[in-house]
């Protein structure tokens, strides 16, 4: 009898340590742990002082043309000294692995290590050093394009919305709510002048899980799995979000946020027409994510996705950032 068919694999560890020491040339103690199973898989690689990041990306996530572009992303934002994760070659100089996974060819990239660790909670003085950071970023990547996903309003309101129906019922009060709050936002991105939004390269995914401080001074970005095509100003909304997420105290709040925002526009300006448009791209990004989970739900399926997480999430998270933006929904 053959295998199952397999959805979503979990490779080993231990079988990855000797295909890295092969491939890179690693020392035969080279270690490899699983960091993280989600939409893609992180393995934590030690070979003597040395560590890496292994990302093993899921069966059909993206193709090997949207990885090559995201390596060469990380390529110039390194050349242009914007403290990055980026990727290393093996042996052969490749830089992409194509790995015969059960389900299938999964590809798979070695990224170097981001020194220092997750922090929840930093300084003001590191939340300006990060506006800084992202700017010059955005500098660099306006008016660049990606062979990658475009995020127009659609994308991020309509196709996802349509992904967390599949997971909630449509005729709830909670998605009647969230499909008034989508007709709101839709609108605000429609009322746009696009000439005054700065389109480029967008991260999509910059918070605290996505960066390491290290010696609470130097700053490092990684994870740009969610790169593409975008409006700059939806790297600063999603910032946001998760600034006033995290940040529970309403004066260290605002001066955290007064710290992001004089960073960045220390570098380059913020046109008020842009800042006009973040409560709705701060929104605008809660709906992105929501779809994304629902979409990917077979890599990391359990019992914490299902209509009343969903609820939950709506009423908790989703609501309070529009009564903090004071959105009229």
């Amino acid at each position: 009898m053959q295998p199952f068919p397999v959805v979503c694999s979990t490779l080993s560890a231990t079988h990855l340590a000797a295909y890295l020491q092969q491939q890179y040339g690693f020392g035969a103690g080279t270690t490899c742990r699983l960091l993280r199973a989600a939409i893609n898989h992180a393995y934590l690689v030690t070979d003597g002082e040395q560590q890496y990041v292994f990302r093993v990306y899921s069966y059909n996530w993206r193709t090997d043309l949207e990885i090559t572009e995201e390596l060469r992303l990380l390529r110039v934002l390194k050349e242009n000294d914007i403290p990055v994760s980026f990727a290393l070659p093996d042996a052969q100089g490749n830089f992409i692995q194509h790995i015969p996974a059960p389900e299938g060819m999964r590809m798979a990239v070695l990224f170097s290590y981001a020194k220092g660790e997750k922090v929840l909670n930093y300084s003001p003085e590191l939340h300006y050093k990060l506006g800084v950071i992202m700017a010059r970023m955005h500098t660099i990547t306006k008016g660049m394009y990606l062979q990658r996903p475009k995020y127009t309003p659609a994308t991020l309101l309509k196709d996802s919305f349509e992904l967390v129906k599949q997971f909630i019922a449509a005729d709830t009060e909670e998605m009647k709510w969230m499909k008034k709050v989508q007709a709101y936002l839709m609108e605000q991105y429609d009322n746009t002048f696009p000439e005054l939004l700065r389109f480029g390269v967008v991260h999509m995914d910059i918070w605290f899980d996505n960066l390491h401080i290290y010696n609470n001074e130097d700053i490092t970005f990684f994870d740009f799995d969610f790169c593409g095509n975008g409006w700059l100003v939806q790297d600063i909304a999603y910032y946001m979000l998760q600034l006033f997420n995290t940040e529970k105290d309403t004066e260290q709040h605002a001066l955290k946020l007064k710290h992001f925002l004089t960073g960045y526009e220390s570098v380059t300006p913020i046109h008020d027409h842009e800042k006009e448009l973040i409560p709705a791209a701060s929104v605008a990004m809660y709906f992105f994510y929501l779809g994304v989970q629902c979409q990917r739900f077979e890599n990391w399926t359990n019992t914490f996705l299902n209509e009343t997480y969903l609820k939950r999430y709506i009423n908790m998270f989703v609501k309070k950032l529009c009564e903090h933006y004071q959105l009229p929904v």
